[in-house]
C-alpha cells in the first residue's frame, strides 16, 4: 500500500425524503383528515478515527463520498425512511480543510472518534403536520431539504511523541530501527527514506512514538527535495531530534540548514523544544567528536547536545531518558489554559439568528433556521409560499423589509446563492 498524506475529496449528505400531501380516503368516511408523511432524514458522510488505518491512498481512487437520501413520506402518517449514514474510516491525526478558504473543520486525534463531516437534510413535514383550528384541510407539505457536495481538502499529520530530522543519510533511518520495532528501509545514500516511518521504542517503563521523517535539503521549507510534503508531519511532535552526521565535513552548516528549513516552515517549528544529536560517532576518537560538538556549539548555544552510535548502542538510553524528559515538560506546558475569546453572535433581534442585506433592488436573507425553511418549502405550491411568509412575519422579517423599503415585486434569495427566491 502507497503512503498517502494528502487528498482532494467531495463529499455529499443524503437530501431530505419530501413530505406528501394525502387524505384519508377510508371506506363509510365522508371526509377523511390530511394523513400525508414526513420525509425522512438523508444520511450523513462520517469520519471515525482508527488505529488501523495508516494512509489516505483510498480517497485517491475514490475521492467522491456521496451518503443515502431520505425517503418520501408515505399515507396514514407513515414517515419515510432514513438515508444511510456513509461511514469512512480514516487514520488517527486526519485533519480536515475547506478547500477555498484552508480553515481547518475537523481533527482527528483520538481513537474511534467520529464526526459528522457532511450533515444530511432534513426531511420535509406532510400535510398532516399543518392542521390547525383554521386549516382544517391542508394541501401543503415541504420538499426535504437539498444539500450540496463539497469540496475538502484532508490531510494526514502523524501523531508521534518524537520527530527526527536531518540532512539526507544523516542516520534517522538506522536509529529507528536501533531503538524501535520499525523496519525502514536503510542504505548508505541520501533519501533512501521516501515517506515517514514509525516505531515505538522502549524506555524504562514506558515508551516513546518516535517519527523518522525524509531527509531535508536546503529550500525544502519551500517545496524543494521532499521535506515540504513531509515536515507536516513534526508539526504534532513535542521533540525534534536533529541527527547530525558525525563524518561531515562541515557539521555547522548541516545544522544552520535544518535549523533554517525549520524556522522557514509555514508553521515556525523552529520554537519547538530540540535536541542536537552527533550521529554515527563509531570509529572516530573522542578528541575528533569532542571538536565536532565544539563547532556545533558555537552557533548552537542554548541547545544540548549528545553523540550517538547506533551501530554499537552507545548513547542510545541517554538520548531516550533526555527525550522523555523534554516530552513531560512540553506536555506540561500544553494544559496551561488560555484565555478564550469572546464569541460574537450577529442577529437583529434577541430571539432569531437572521441577517437580512440590501442589495441594489434584491435583498439577502441569511441564517441557519430561516434559510432551512427556505430549503423545504416548494415554491411551486402557493400554500408553501404562504406558510414561508406567515414563518417570516412571525421572526419579524416581513418588518425588518418594510422598514428598508421593500416594495412588492422586489425579490428576496435566501443564503448565498440563487437557488431560493420568493418574490414579494
Amino acid at each position: 500500500m502507497a503512503f498517502i498524506d494528502t487528498a482532494k475529496i467531495v463529499v455529499k449528505a443524503g437530501n431530505g425524503g419530501d413530505g406528501i400531501v394525502s387524505f384519508r380516503r377510508e371506506r363509510y368516511v365522508d371526509k377523511g383528515g390530511p394523513d400525508g408523511g414526513d420525509g425522512g432524514k438523508g444520511g450523513d458522510v462520517v469520519f471515525v478515527a482508527s488505529r488501523n488505518q495508516n494512509t489516505l491512498e483510498k480517497f485517491r481512487y475514490n475521492p467522491r463520498l456521496v451518503a443515502g437520501a431520505g425517503k418520501a413520506g408515505a399515507k396514514s402518517n407513515r414517515q419515510g425512511r432514513q438515508g444511510d449514514d456513509l461511514i469512512v474510516l480514516v487514520p488517527l491525526g486526519t485533519v480536515v480543510a475547506d478547500s477555498e478558504t484552508g480553515d481547518v473543520m475537523f481533527d482527528l486525534v483520538t481513537e474511534n472518534e467520529k464526526v459528522s463531516i457532511a450533515k444530511g437534510g432534513r426531511g420535509g413535514f406532510g400535510n398532516a403536520h399543518f392542521t390547525s383550528s383554521t386549516r382544517q384541510v391542508p394541501r401543503v407539505a415541504e420538499k426535504g431539504e437539498r444539500v450540496e457536495a463539497k469540496e475538502l481538502n484532508i490531510e494526514l499529520k502523524m501523531l508521534a511523541d518524537v520527530g527526527l530530522v536531518g540532512l539526507p543519510n544523516a542516520g534517522k533511518s538506522t536509529l529507528l530501527s536501533v531503538i524501535s520495532n520499525a523496519q525502514p528501509k536503510i542504505a548508505n545514500y541520501p533519501f533512501t527514506t521516501l515517506q515517514p516511518n514509525l516505531g515505538v521504542a522502549p524506555i524504562d517503563d514506558g515508551a516513546l512514538l518516535v517519527a523518522d521523517i525524509p531527509g531535508l535539503i536546503e529550500g525544502a521549507a519551500e517545496g524543494k527535495g521532499l521535506g515540504d510534503d513531509f515536515l507536516r508531519h513534526v508539526e504534532r511532535t513535542a521533540v525534534l531530534v536533529h541527527l547530525i552526521d558525525s563524518y561531515s565535513d562541515d557539521v555547522a552548516r548541516d545544522y544552520k540548514n535544518i535549523e533554517q528549513e525549520l524556522a522557514d516552515y509555514k508553521i515556525n517549528l523552529s520554537n519547538k523544544p530540540r535536541i542536537v544529536v552527533l550521529s554515527k560517532v563509531d570509529g572516530l576518537d573522542d578528541e575528533i567528536v569532542n571538536d565536532q560538538i565544539a563547532k556545533i556549539k558555537e552557533i548552537a548555544t542554548d541547545k544540548q547536545i549528545l553523540s550517538i552510535s547506533a551501530k554499537d548502542g552507545n548513547g542510545l538510553k541517554e538520548l531516550l531518558r533526555t527525550v522523555r524528559k523534554q516530552i513531560e515538560h512540553y506536555r506540561e506546558q500544553e494544559f496551561v489554559e488560555e484565555e478564550p475569546e469572546e464569541e460574537v453572535v450577529y442577529r437583529l433581534d434577541d430571539e432569531s439568528d437572521w441577517i437580512l442585506v440590501k442589495e441594489k433592488k434584491r435583498y439577502r436573507l441569511t441564517g441557519t433556521k430561516i434559510e432551512g425553511f427556505a430549503k423545504r418549502t416548494d415554491f411551486d405550491n402557493p400554500e408553501g409560499i404562504d406558510r414561508l411568509e406567515d414563518i417570516m412575519t412571525k421572526l419579524g422579517i416581513t418588518r425588518e423589509l418594510k422598514r428598508q423599503g421593500a416594495k412588492p415585486g422586489d425579490k428576496v434569495y435566501f443564503g448565498k446563492g440563487k437557488d431560493y427566491a420568493l418574490e414579494l
